[in-house]
């Protein structure tokens, strides 16, 4: 009979701006609802920076913590009441690393069943980890907000980032017309995903001369911020929808109202947050383990890997930015 391990080891936080911690501590047990997943590989994503730092207060995840929100691994225990997985099976999710939740950098995480989906069949480890936050603020922009129709024109301001080159895969899946806008070097890699790129460089007044007679996209998808979602409102079309996943400044809404269109805000960490929507979240997961199995779907990593002992230095690339892709820590 396999035996599991009644400790583990985990990265910790114990005060802001501090080192992560090496911490051997009691392995959780899942509880009901709950299933026990063996760490394999868990992404790093700009938040976490923040929250160490102590500029994410819409994260609430109180000290001592471990960090980290996604995570792909393999399930080692059922707690009571859950159906639909099995001892084995290779999962992965959004499942903690705010809201008090314990992140992924660990050995173990005992985490909601309803968070997690079936790792995509032909996807890594690494790969997989590199989606939940970045798919779900994709999706929940594109699909649950603006309703994307096949057909529509859609662009994405900062496609070649996390959310950015995932929304743009999404958009070209459901049939869009996909424009990203990035830097120049990035133009070969967008359009190796279908999307017509656009250099950030270029005045909005002219790309949507170029592209749209002057009309604007039906979809704009700001994944930047700050002047980013400014230049959405300018980039839309008459009646047409801006997503936001970063619209937290202060905006004058005039260049979108005075075309009838319309704005919705994605906040990817409410079900953590509050609980509600986890479920929702686990089926986006399953959305994208069909499209990644149906290899429309496919993450970009950095190349460079990463362990436990070395996490700083993943950390490091972020807030340098320097790295060239999802950063990914390899756990197990």
């Amino acid at each position: 009979m396999k035996t599991i391990a009644t400790t583990m080891d985990a990265l910790v936080l114990n005060e802001t701006n501090s080192d992560l911690v090496r911490t051997t501590m009691i392995r959780p047990a899942p509880t009901s609802g709950e299933v026990l997943v063996r760490v394999k590989a868990s992404s790093v994503n700009p938040l976490d920076l923040k929250i160490r730092s102590g500029n994410a207060a819409h994260a609430k995840h109180p000290l001592p913590a471990i960090l980290g929100m996604d995570l792909a691994g393999t399930i080692e225990a059922l707690g009571a009441g859950v159906t639909g997985f099995a001892v084995g099976d290779d999962v992965y999710g959004l499942t903690g690393g705010a809201g008090g939740l314990q992140g992924s950098l660990a050995h173990f995480a005992a985490v909601d069943a309803s968070l997690l989906a079936p790792k995509p069949s032909n996807l890594s480890m690494r790969e997989a980890a590199a989606l939940p936050l970045v798919f779900i603020t994709a999706w929940e922009g594109l699909v649950d907000r603006a309703k994307i129709q096949l057909g529509q024109s859609v662009l994405v301001l900062g496609g070649a980032g996390g959310v950015g080159h995932v929304a743009v895969q999404i958009a070209r899946a459901k049939g869009a017309e996909v424009f990203a806008v990035d830097g120049a070097a990035k133009a070969d890699y967008l359009m190796s995903l279908g999307a017509t790129p656009i250099d950030r460089n270029e005045s909005i007044d002219d790309y949507i001369a170029r592209h749209t007679e002057g009309k604007g996209f039906d979809i704009v998808y700001d994944t930047v911020g700050g002047t980013g979602l400014d230049n959405a409102f300018q980039a839309v079309k008459r009646f047409g929808h801006v997503v936001s996943a970063l619209g937290w400044g202060t905006h004058a809404l005039a260049p979108l109202s005075f075309k009838s269109a319309t704005y919705s805000g994605v906040f990817t960490l409410l079900p953590l947050l509050t609980g509600e929507g986890c479920e929702h979240h686990g089926e986006i997961m399953r959305q994208a383990t069909a499209l990644a199995d149906a290899g429309k779907l496919i993450p970009k990593l950095d190349p460079r890997t990463f362990t436990l002992s070395d996490v700083a230095e993943a950390y490091a690339l972020i807030e340098n930015r320097q790295a060239q892709g999802k950063l990914v820590i390899d756990i197990a």
